[in-house]
């Protein structure tokens, strides 16, 4: 039998703790969010994260900029708000129109507002096992294996994809958990043989259905942190959900799994910077 792990139920009950925490401290956490350029799907997250963000209590600055503003007049922004003592948290949505370039905006982010977890500086202190900011999907991955009594300690665990994003902080994050990690990418040989390995496996690839039940072993903790939708507008994960089945002692639907959890890390993380004053 698979237990699936729900993310949704989870991400709520998050919410409804720092709606709680909000109100009886008296905090109002403030949010820059700045979104640069029309797309679709860009548009959709951030609309999703103002409304997570005004249920609990935190009030977002928001900024729609058209696709052709300058690189200059974008970090201008930033170091605005980096020295707004009235902002607590700043929010680049990615990806950015070619035109700019994406690592200087993540590094002109302050370390202390960096909600995302994406400066090198937030990333070291994770690596050193001293951590400040979390990217938020990895660390939602955590808070939902935790929830589910999943101790990582003396676990294999292995990774398929190597993102600044998810594959490369979730491996520090699990270390960090006393587990043996391996992280696995596109030159890897002999994938499945990896991946048969795995007590838990995390499966970040953006290909669609990538993984079927072929690639695990019986009992296996699965996490697809996937969301890719077919030609029929379905949305699917990067492992073949049906298959894992039956097979799987606990796995991640999508949409309800991962992706709830990592708009729940985005708030609680403003909150907690709040907090810090």
């Amino acid at each position: 039998m698979t237990t699936l792990m729900d993310g949704k139920k989870l991400a709520q009950e998050i919410r409804t703790q720092l709606k709680d925490e909000v109100a009886q401290n008296g905090l109002v956490p403030r949010l820059a969010v700045i979104l640069v350029g029309d797309d679709p799907a860009s548009q959709v997250y951030v609309r999703n994260k103002q409304r997570a963000a005004e249920k609990i209590g935190i009030k977002t600055v928001d900024h729609h900029l058209p696709a052709t503003v300058g690189q200059e007049a974008l970090l201008d922004l930033i170091y605005q708000y980096n020295e707004d003592p009235n902002i607590h948290g700043i929010l680049v949505q990615l990806p950015l129109p070619g035109s700019i370039d994406e690592t200087k905006i993540t590094h002109a982010i302050s370390p202390q507002k960096d909600v995302d977890g994406f400066h090198p500086i937030n990333l070291g202190h994770l690596f050193m096992n001293k951590p400040y900011s979390l990217p938020c999907t990895p660390r939602g991955i955590m808070e939902l294996l935790a929830h589910y009594k999943i101790n990582p300690s003396g676990k294999d665990v292995v990774i398929v994809g190597r993102s600044n994003i998810v594959g490369r902080p979730m491996a520090a994050l699990m270390l960090n958990a006393d587990a043996t990690v391996t992280v696995t990418h596109s030159r890897t040989r002999d994938l499945a043989q990896k991946t048969r390995q795995a007590d838990i496996l995390i499966v970040a690839t953006g290909q669609a259905q990538m993984l079927d039940a072929s690639y695990i072993k019986e009992g296996a903790v699965v996490v697809d942190v996937g969301v890719n939708r077919l030609e029929d507008g379905s949305l699917v994960g990067d492992v073949d959900f049906e298959s894992m089945l039956g097979k799987a002692a606990y796995l991640t639907p999508v949409p309800g799994g991962v992706g709830p959890m990592t708009i729940a890390m985005l708030m609680k993380q403003t909150v907690e910077f709040a907090q810090r004053g």
